[in-house]
């Protein structure tokens, strides 16, 4: 069994199915189902609630219980009778349950591909998941340029039939033969490696993770409302995919360079460096709302998501026990990624309904603190060196080991 081709094409196939419902995923309830973009973004401010729950809840547990490929198999089950829940539901109610139900399986994929190349790699049957991971990148990058072509002519409502393929092509491609090691059942002794709430004892985790969290939240009009943004001024549909994605790919150079170009920084100096970079590109949209200066916004994504969450992985190998890993990044993956992304989203559709470029400037109220904080934790980390600063554990590994690069 070759395990770096089956983690490549397990990556691929799922990043696929995440090009589609990451940025069209609004588009399709306001245009398909007739949702406002206040109901959608309650419905996406929900859903990422329950998301938060079942990634720093529901799937650490269940990985003590079943095998990688029995969790993998399950939750893309799950997730394939959600979606075909999706094509009766009409109303507001049943939409709602439908993305409560999609969001509680189908995210959880990902940590759980992640959890099934570091087990890959502990035994030494992964050499390189930086390989994988770059699979799972064009298959973004390549489901949204696609999809952008078949809305353009057949419409939105493509963007469900798009998904269910796609799950369904995930769903058979597990089928295949996959690596013995993980099938096989978590021992009884695993886990239990110390309670999260010790993190908040390591030095400046707290203040750190308010920065990330802020830093985060800034994207919730984006991921949301980036789509039908593109559309309100007037961007052709066969160009929207493409523009989006501009994002994946700045990220996708960023990581690549990260660790040989910004290696000497400090994490406050990227903190702040990406709060900045953040306020600026929100700032554009409001200032410019055409496609040329949103296409140019698109390229400070290496900053406000990339070197944001390259400064957190820094953080965690300066700073955090190896042990205490899985705890932080569960942390990170529902307060960052998913709970205040909820919040913002509701706040930003709010203020899209009132004028679709308040939802981007908005985000300042994220950027803006984010950055003040950064420089202040700098300052507080230049005064008092910290003892585990000599540890060996390179950034470039901790990212490859734990980062989604989401276009989020």
């Amino acid at each position: 069994m070759n395990s770096q081709r089956w983690m490549n094409r397990q990556f691929f196939s799922f990043f696929i199915t995440w090009g589609v419902f990451l940025p069209y995923w609004t588009g399709w309830m306001i245009h398909t189902k007739g949702m406002t973009v206040s109901q959608a973004s309650l419905i996406m401010s929900l859903g990422l609630v329950v998301r938060g729950l079942s990634t720093l809840f529901v799937f650490p547990y269940l990985s003590g219980k079943f095998s990688s490929r029995t969790l993998l198999n399950g939750m893309a089950i799950g997730t394939l009778l959600s979606l075909l829940c999706s094509f009766p539901a009409n109303s507001y109610t049943s939409l709602l349950v439908v993305t409560l139900l999609l969001n509680f399986f189908y995210p959880s994929l990902m940590p759980a591909l992640d959890s099934a190349a570091s087990v890959l790699i502990q035994k030494r049957q992964l050499r390189d998941y930086g390989k994988s991971r770059s699979w799972g990148s064009i298959g973004f990058v390549v489901s949204g340029m696609i999809l952008t072509v078949f809305t353009g002519t057949l419409g939105d409502k493509v963007i469900l039939w798009a998904l269910l393929l796609g799950i369904l092509v995930y769903i058979a491609l597990s089928v295949l033969p996959a690596p013995a090691v993980l099938m096989e059942k978590p021992s009884a002794t695993k886990m239990k490696k110390g309670g999260m709430m010790q993190l908040f004892r390591i030095k400046h985790f707290g203040l750190v993770l308010i920065i990330v969290i802020l830093l985060q939240a800034a994207h919730a009009s984006y991921y949301s409302y980036g789509y039908i943004f593109l559309q309100e001024i007037h961007a052709p549909k066969y160009l929207i995919g493409m523009i989006l994605n501009i994002a994946v790919l700045v990220e996708i150079i960023f990581f690549l360079i990260a660790d040989r170009t910004f290696h000497k920084f400090s994490v406050g100096s990227l903190l702040a460096l990406a709060a900045i970079g953040s306020t600026i590109r929100w700032g554009l949209i409001f200032l410019f709302p055409t496609i040329f200066v949103f296409c140019i916004a698109q390229t400070l994504h290496a900053f406000s998501f990339a070197m944001g969450h390259y400064a957190f992985m820094k953080y965690l190998t300066k700073h955090i026990p190896q042990v205490q890993i899985p705890n932080a990044q569960g942390i990170y993956s529902a307060l960052a990624l998913s709970w205040s992304t909820a919040v913002f989203t509701f706040f930003g559709g709010y203020l899209y309904e009132i004028e679709p470029r308040y939802a981007f400037i908005g985000m300042i109220i994220c950027t803006i603190p984010s950055m003040l904080l950064a420089i202040f934790y700098r300052k507080l980390a230049a005064k008092v060196p910290d003892p585990n600063d000599h540890r060996e554990d390179s950034c470039e590994r901790v990212i490859h080991e734990h980062s989604p690069l989401r276009a989020e």
